[in-house]
């Protein structure tokens, strides 16, 4: 099982169960995961993200053996990004980055996004989009985030790129673009409700569906119920908890 949705460091407005590193790793083994994709929570509201990529790097490296590979933060509105960008790659051997566009003050259809999709796509890396990190009602009243307006993305030709906590019920429509767009995954992470991965795969199809858990933000075994009570063909379950997520690293 390949999760490709966790995160490192500390949620910056309240303690989490298992935002220890070595914790989380126990709890990811425990449960059956091969390889966890992680971010740095760190990256939403740090200024000085080649630190937090380092530190971010160095965790993984010392308690994941293997388990945990890094996908470092990039803010293209703080300047010499592209630096960041080039120690995610070339520094770090990261096989991915994070974006939180809307925590950094940008939005898809700005210049700066092309451009980093351009040069990340140069470096072959995979461009994760944190669509949202909390429920707005849950949110502190002095940061308020609202999600991601994905509707950009649908107009860009090529764009390959796994969107993070992008539809919270199992009943919401993939808009028409992003669900013919074939470069585009979607994670289950925030599904609810019952049958919630088996609409979406039925949307996009199973080759596009990703398993993520938002771990430690949310408790990682609710996304392996999510799987459990989908009915899902065998093949379609093997594709979303690790066929698909290893594709994309090749």
């Amino acid at each position: 099982m390949i999760d490709v949705n966790v995160h490192l460091s500390r949620w910056p407005f309240r303690r989490l169960p298992d935002d220890d590193p070595a914790a989380l790793a126990a709890r990811l083994r425990r449960n059956g995961v091969k390889q966890a994709w992680a971010g740095s929570f760190d990256g939403l509201l740090h200024k000085d993200i080649g630190a937090v990529n380092a530190r971010l790097a160095e965790e993984c490296g010392k308690h994941g053996q293997g388990l945990l590979v890094p996908f470092g933060s990039i803010n293209p509105k703080l300047p010499d990004w592209q630096e960041d960008l080039r120690r995610c790659h070339e520094s770090y051997r990261m096989p991915g980055i994070r974006l939180h566009p809307n925590s950094h003050g940008y939005t898809l259809a700005d210049p700066v996004f092309a451009a980093l999709m351009q040069l990340a796509a140069k470096r072959r890396l995979l461009v994760q989009i944190a669509v949202q990190m909390e429920d707005d009602r849950m949110q502190h009243p002095l940061i308020r985030v609202p999600p991601v307006d994905l509707a950009p993305l649908g107009d860009m030709p090529g764009v390959r790129a796994v969107l993070l906590n992008t539809l919270r019920s199992a009943s919401a429509p993939v808009p028409a673009k992003l669900a013919a767009a074939e470069g585009i995954y979607f994670d289950i992470a925030l599904l609810d409700g019952i049958g919630g991965v088996e609409r979406l795969a039925k949307q996009v199809s199973a080759k596009r569906v990703l398993f993520g858990s938002h771990a430690p933000f949310y408790i990682r075994e609710s996304a392996a119920l999510k799987m459990k009570e989908s009915a899902l063909a065998p093949a379609e379950a093997a594709r979303i908890t690790e066929a698909n997520a290893r594709e994309l690293l090749v």
